[in-house]
């Protein structure tokens, strides 16, 4: 990752680094794949402008892509998380709908289960790595958005913990 005050210094001073460790990785007989290399623009200007940088590494450009994921987070180019926030909440709205199809009435998985699957589970991958994305959660959208997720697996929990006591108050 490089910093720059404009795009063209951005491309300058990120092949002059990628010179520098491609040498290092010949000196140490390591060889860096380009192929499954990407390269991405990232700026908070607000003009939505899409500029075309030239990248190298070992004599091949390196492709430009509007996002990339790297350690789990989706980043685009404008650091507004939307993609990564869409990814991990339908991620775990489907595991929400598979888990509880397993949660029946009178067999499956009961509210204590669910419960520790949302704490184990679930929360963990829905607030993975906050830290990194947590301002993009000034928009209502996205804070919605973590929020019906939230809600979906607590009405599920209160209806098996519904039913639970209902099951033992009939004996």
């Amino acid at each position: 990752m490089v910093e720059a005050k404009s795009d063209w210094e951005a491309e300058n001073f990120a092949n002059i680094e990628l010179n520098k460790i491609a040498e290092w990785a010949t000196d140490n007989k390591i060889k860096f794949n380009e192929r499954k290399s990407k390269a991405m623009l990232m700026t908070r200007r607000k003009r939505n402008e899409h500029k075309e940088i030239a990248i190298y590494l070992n004599n091949r450009t390196i492709p430009q892509v509007e996002r990339i994921k790297y350690l789990g987070i989706i980043f685009d180019r404008k650091l507004t998380f939307k993609e990564h926030i869409n990814y991990v909440t339908n991620k775990c709205t489907k595991l929400i709908f598979t888990l509880v199809k397993s949660a029946k009435l009178n067999w499956g998985l009961n509210h204590k289960a669910l419960e520790t699957i949302y704490l184990g589970g679930i929360l963990p991958l829905l607030l993975y790595d906050v830290p990194v994305w947590v301002n993009a959660m000034i928009l209502k959208s996205y804070k919605d958005k973590i929020i019906t997720v939230q809600r979906i697996i607590n009405i599920k929990i209160a209806k098996h913990t519904g039913r639970h006591q209902m099951k033992h108050s009939v004996y």
